[in-house]
């Protein structure tokens, strides 16, 4: 992801959308190149290229970046990036009511649970555990990206995003992350803008 952790491990850690498969295909904008091939060379997990591929974003592989060390946390990616810590994007998983939700917010921020739960209805949000988020999007916790998840879930996105020009997230994997503008990020993640990153008092 790029993973909040919220300051602690957090178990290493769209009302509720029906979850679905998600179908992915080979890009007509790179017909020399497989989602193997893609993959390989940008350091991206194949799964996610592949995502790129169905969505029309074959370009984007060149944007990818690879790092030699694992970037799990906001500050690892920000450091590696050497942008704002408010320019990663990081993608949450949480659990409403026991149906996975995505949370994608800034790397300054935090996520307020109660203001996540009253936006949804809910009556309980929790973080969801390791084995649900892989489970749900098909990456790990350290390398969940905005988009291209294993399964469609409710998605959404803290406004705060929109204060950069630019917004890093993860491309699948702790290694490799990938910018984009956060208001074409958040129509790619079929996300609803809200207001649920925690105030300080």
């Amino acid at each position: 992801m790029i993973t909040e952790w919220d300051g602690a491990a957090a178990g290493r850690a769209g009302a509720l959308g029906q979850l679905g498969r998600v179908p992915y295909a080979r890009s007509a904008s790179v017909p020399c190149m497989t989602t193997a091939d893609a993959a390989e060379s940008s350091g991206a997990n194949p799964r996610f290229t592949a995502a790129l591929s169905e969505l029309g974003l074959g370009d984007l592989h060149t944007r990818i970046r690879r790092f030699p060390d694992a970037t799990r946390t906001a500050a690892e990616a920000a450091a590696a990036i050497g942008c704002e810590l408010s320019e990663i994007c990081k993608s949450l998983i949480f659990a409403a009511d026991g149906v996975p939700v995505l949370v994608l917010m800034d790397g300054a921020s935090r996520v307020d649970v109660e203001r996540v739960r009253e936006e949804l209805g809910a009556e309980k949000v929790t973080r969801a555990k390791a084995d649900v988020v892989r489970e749900t999007t098909g990456y790990a916790i350290g390398g969940v990206p905005p988009f291209g998840h294993r399964t469609r879930t409710r998605v959404l996105a803290d406004r705060s995003l929109l204060e950069h020009d630019v917004v890093w997230a993860a491309a699948g994997n702790p290694h490799a992350v990938f910018p984009m503008e956060p208001k074409e990020l958040v129509t790619r993640a079929g996300a609803t803008l809200v207001d649920v990153r925690e105030r300080s008092s």
